[in-house]
């Protein structure tokens, strides 16, 4: 297939940086794990980037590279990090109160990780109720602080030679708030910068900060963010990549699998109760209803995306879905999901399914930081801009374009993924009809 839409990306030369807005348990588990990497100390587990393998052509042909062999992504060796946080803790400081790693990990790296210390955060306690810290911007108006941020953006590019930046929200997630008449476009975004509007959250002044100097941005949690049509269209203005929303990391990973499987078979589903625990900083955030609220209308959308009720009315018309997150320090960053899942079979006879999941969350979420930030940098290089679609599988509510619905099924997305790649590089996509079925060959 020719490439002529999407022109193919050009070498990765130089340094890439990857900024966060927020540097706890997520950004110093990211970092920390891949400067483990760098020294040969583990495996990118987790990481599709960096192990997981692309068929090309027929299987007869026997072509299988690593995706990182494949497409010119900037090698681990020429990253560089950085971000802000209200907190004052570098990342060793922050990964040691994190608690994710091993003790011995954390102090084999402590050179690495001290390096790289916060910038003064953009923060509103308005959106974020349950923390506060002492390393925060004063600015007169958001304005002031969006120019701030590009500020440093611009600072620590030039201070560590880096050549490219994206951007990864690994921040809290904010309270939950709709799209208004402020977010409808540019310049009544601009405007409600320069007036201090109340419904413009943090986590879209760095969205717009990054927008405006051409810098992809991704959005781990479920804030609105760069979700508005404002700040889509500031993205294709300067032709930036963006994707989001909330990284899809425990339960709702499960969800993605075993809800596509339920329909596959043309299984009824009664009721699907889920509910965590979980007690590192984000379940702090989260036992805000405010900012619950917001993650709950991130994990509840997945199911009725997925299963199709107006399509399966017999099947998935009336099934119960239930979301609950307790905060409970002694867990940790060791977040624990059980399910509660009621199907029905022939005839309507029920059964149950019955999932526990003991995960680690930032442990999950470190190698999709990775990801998004090695293909956000290659689709900015390939001339690619606006929502990037074929990310959503790492995404609980992925972003999509106007008048389409959302894609939660996750082989989907993953065939959607790696099919971007083969078209992005002049390869034939891997379908499940065509030449290649009617040869006994089929998708992978």
């Amino acid at each position: 297939m020719s490439n002529t839409k999407n022109p193919r990306p050009v070498e990765a030369k130089g340094k890439l940086g990857v900024l966060t807005p927020g540097m706890g348990a997520v950004a110093s588990t990211f970092v920390a794990g891949v400067e483990a990497v760098r020294r040969g100390l583990a495996k990118p587990i987790g990481s599709i980037t960096q192990m997981q393998t692309i068929r090309l052509g027929k299987r007869t042909e026997h072509r299988a590279p690593l995706i990182r062999d494949f497409v010119p992504l900037a090698p681990l060796a020429d990253l560089e990090f950085g971000g802000w946080d209200i907190f004052e803790d570098n990342l060793y400081e922050a990964a040691k109160k994190a608690a994710v790693l091993e003790p011995v990990l954390v102090e084999a790296l402590k050179a690495e990780l001290s390096r790289v210390a916060p910038m003064k955060a953009v923060f509103d306690q308005a959106y974020v109720r349950n923390l506060s810290g002492p390393n925060v911007k004063k600015c007169a108006t958001k304005m002031d602080a969006a120019e701030s941020l590009m500020r440093d953006i611009e600072t620590w590019k030039r201070a560590h030679g880096v050549d490219r930046i994206v951007m990864v929200w690994c921040g809290s997630t904010e309270v939950f708030h709709k799209p208004n008449a402020v977010h409808a476009t540019v310049a009544a975004f601009e405007k409600g910068l320069k007036e201090n509007h109340p419904d413009i959250a943090p986590s879209m002044i760095y969205a717009y900060a990054a927008l405006k100097l051409g810098v992809p941005f991704a959005n781990g949690a479920p804030n609105l963010s760069v979700d508005t049509p404002a700040l889509l269209e500031l993205a294709a203005t300067t032709k930036t990549p963006i994707c989001g929303k909330d990284f899809k990391t425990g339960q709702t990973l499960m969800k993605t699998i075993i809800a596509p499987g339920l329909k596959a078979r043309m299984l009824g589903l009664n009721g699907w109760f889920s509910t965590n625990i979980l007690g590192n900083r984000d379940g702090e955030v989260l036992d805000d209803p405010g900012s619950f609220k917001t993650k709950e209308e991130s994990k509840l959308s997945v199911l009725d995306q997925i299963l199709q009720p107006d399509l399966y009315p017999d099947l998935y018309k009336n099934f119960f879905h239930k979301v609950r997150i307790d905060y409970y320090p002694p867990r940790g960053d060791n977040k624990e999901g059980w399910d509660n899942i009621d199907i029905a079979g022939w005839l309507g006879y029920p059964m149950q399914i019955k999932v526990n999941f003991l995960c680690r969350d930032s442990i999950l979420a470190a190698p999709i930081v990775l990801d998004l930030a090695l293909f956000s940098d290659l689709a900015k290089r390939a001339g690619m801009h606006g929502i990037q679609e074929w990310l959503s599988f790492y995404f609980k509510s992925p972003m999509h374009a106007e008048g389409l619905y959302p894609e939660h099924d996750l082989f989907i997305q993953h065939m959607k993924l790696k099919n971007t790649l083969r078209h992005m590089m002049g390869e034939t996509l891997i379908t499940h009809l065509g030449l290649d079925y009617y040869e006994g060959e089929d998708a992978e």
